[in-house]
């Protein structure tokens, strides 16, 4: 066979990613369907309410129970939907009565901004205290970082988020409350300054989260990479801190921090579910929670799809960067 070049290599390693995303798309979708539909929650109740189910005829209930695919079998269902989601048709969400995707669209936008701010800033701060405590390890700044960490790391995300919101938005009033916008103001007069100081409390909350593993992942592998012995002839050599940390320490503390990074988008879209609960966000996590509570299974199962895809990505570009900066991991994948 005839090699294509260096980058074969990748591209299958890519390709087998590609595969396994697609394969636990399917499976979570399944898992998702059986579990909706093992709901003791009636679309139909949920769609026009008790009192329309009052009113209604058995003909038009009927019709109804039809439309909504129940006089079919679980298996037929599932393949209908299956299909049409395919094609970008989620159905109708009986909560918003709006098409499913739409829905998702602007959620989604709303979260990005969310989970992007909390994102970045987890990273590089965490990142950064990560290689201060690892380097001046067993010192007074090491015991305090750490200690924060532990502090945040075992700390509740809605009580971090409702003990934020009585601080900033309440005692002192300078954020917020909630929402993303304000309120009573038009759409069309909502400034970019308006909708930043509405993200920044329920960013803030997440970002803090996801430092704490972060920090403590890279702590324990600067302290391993400052034991090493090229670590310690720098030091003979009387380099100074900074120069260590950037010509020897930083090429190795990459790696692992890049997967962090990328597999922390879980994690940040866990804790979004509960902000955005707390300060009324209306992003993802806040509509699957009115999609589970109202039995709005279109949205519900759209949502669940939408969202694995995101924390899949999330740790197949991990995979991905990792397989490009050690090529050991990328053969020992492509010779399974």
């Amino acid at each position: 066979m005839m090699d294509i070049g260096p980058y074969s290599g990748i591209a299958k390693y890519i390709g087998k990613g590609i595969v396994k995303i697609a394969t636990l798309l399917i499976a979570v979708s399944i898992l998702s369907f059986i579990l909706v539909s093992m709901s003791p929650v009636d679309p139909v109740r949920a769609y026009i309410g008790e009192v329309g189910i009052a009113n209604m005829s058995a003909e038009n209930l009927a019709r109804l129970e039809a439309y909504f695919g129940l006089d079919t079998p679980p298996v037929v269902r599932y393949w209908n939907w299956f299909t049409d989601f395919l094609q970008g048709n989620m159905g109708i969400s009986l909560f918003y009565r709006q098409p499913v995707a739409s829905v998702i669209h602007v959620k989604f936008m709303n979260s990005m901004a969310l989970m992007a701010a909390a994102w970045i800033f987890s990273g590089v701060l965490g990142f950064a205290l990560g290689i201060t405590a690892g380097f001046y390890r067993g010192r007074f700044i090491d015991r305090v970082i750490k200690g924060y960490a532990l502090l945040i790391a075992s700390t509740p995300t809605f009580w971090l988020a409702l003990v934020l919101l009585m601080v900033f938005a309440v005692w002192l009033q300078l954020l917020p409350i909630g929402l993303s916008v304000p309120i009573g103001v038009n759409a069309a007069e909502v400034s970019v300054f308006d909708s930043l100081k509405h993200l920044i409390l329920p960013a803030l909350t997440l970002s803090v989260i996801g430092i704490a593993n972060i920090t403590l992942h890279t702590r324990e592998k600067m302290i391993d990479i400052m034991a090493e012995d090229y670590i310690l002839f720098a030091k003979a050599r009387g380099k100074s801190r900074l120069a260590i940390i950037r010509n020897h320490a930083l090429r190795n503390i990459m790696l692992p921090a890049i997967t962090l990074q990328f597999a922390s988008i879980s994690e940040i879209f866990g804790g979004s579910v509960l902000v955005e609960q707390v300060f009324s966000y209306p992003g993802l996590g806040k509509a699957a929670v009115a999609a589970g509570l109202g039995g709005d299974a279109p949205l519900l199962l759209g949502i669940a799809v939408i969202s694995a895809a995101l924390v899949f990505s999330g740790n197949f570009i991990a995979n991905i960067l990792y397989g490009i900066i050690d090529p050991r991991i990328r053969r020992g994948s492509t010779n399974e």
